[in-house]
Parts: structure tokens; C-alpha cells; sequence
């Protein structure tokens, strides 16, 4: 397994998100979103994709760690600790301290986000979102 920090190909982002149950991105959302990635860890295993995630926002005050994805075939060898390190190791170097870290955890991978220093924001403040449309 190599471990990179380039930005997935739309298609390769596409189809890790749908194998390992993502939400639905479309197509141009992710050919205008993906480059203005802050931060990407790229799994790659035989040339395919097995494993990313991203960091997006500002790059000053604002950061979103997203797409935490691994291709169910390679879940549980340990490949999600593995992209939250490169993460983590970006957020140490690159956050300043004024810098806010969010992201939105699915129920169980919150214990894996814990394990990096993340915690639950409630009861002071409760994660919220709004989709556009359901594709």
C-alpha cells in the first residue's frame, strides 16, 4: 500500500465514495471541488484507489476534514488510522491555534477521530448541514 497526499481523479473519488457508501457527489461538483483541496491523503494499492481523505476550507481559519473513505475490501487493516495520521500530521503543522478542525462523523467512526483529538462538540455546540438536493 502507498500512501500520497495528491487529490484523488474524479473518477477514482467518485467510486471509492459509492463502494464504501458515501453520500452521491456529482461528476462537476467534484471536478470543481477537488481542487481546491487543501490537503488530500491518497491510498493507492496495484494503481487503484483504496483509501482517502481530504481537508478543505480557508486555509487560514476554517478547516473540514471530509471524505474519510476506505474500499470495504480493505477495511479493518488499520488504513483509517493511517489517513487520520496524515491528517493529524497536517493539522499540527499547518492549523494555526486560532484555527477550527470540524468535521462530521458517521456514528462508530467517532471513536476513530477521538483517537486524534476530536471531540464531540455538543452539548456547547451541535453539528448541523444542509444538502442542496439528494442526487
Amino acid at each position: 500500500m502507498l500512501v500520497t497526499h495528491e487529490i484523488p481523479s474524479i473518477e477514482s473519488y467518485l467510486n471509492l465514495r459509492r463502494a464504501a457508501g458515501l453520500s452521491s457527489m456529482s461528476r462537476e461538483g467534484a471536478k470543481k471541488g477537488l481542487p481546491s483541496t487543501l490537503f488530500a491523503v491518497s491510498l493507492m494499492e496495484g494503481g487503484q484507489l483504496i483509501g482517502m481523505g481530504r481537508v478543505v476550507g480557508d486555509g487560514g481559519l476554517q478547516f473540514l476534514v471530509c471524505d474519510i473513505a476506505v474500499h470495504p475490501e480493505e477495511q479493518g487493516k488499520g488504513y483509517g488510522k493511517t489517513i487520520m495520521k496524515e491528517i493529524k500530521h497536517y493539522i499540527d503543522e499547518q492549523v494555526p491555534a486560532e484555527g477550527i478542525v470540524s468535521l462530521i462523523a458517521d456514528k462508530l467512526a467517532d471513536r476513530l477521530y477521538e483517537q486524534y483529538g476530536f471531540l464531540h462538540a455538543a452539548p456547547d455546540s451541535l453539528g448541523m448541514w444542509f444538502k442542496q438536493r439528494q442526487l
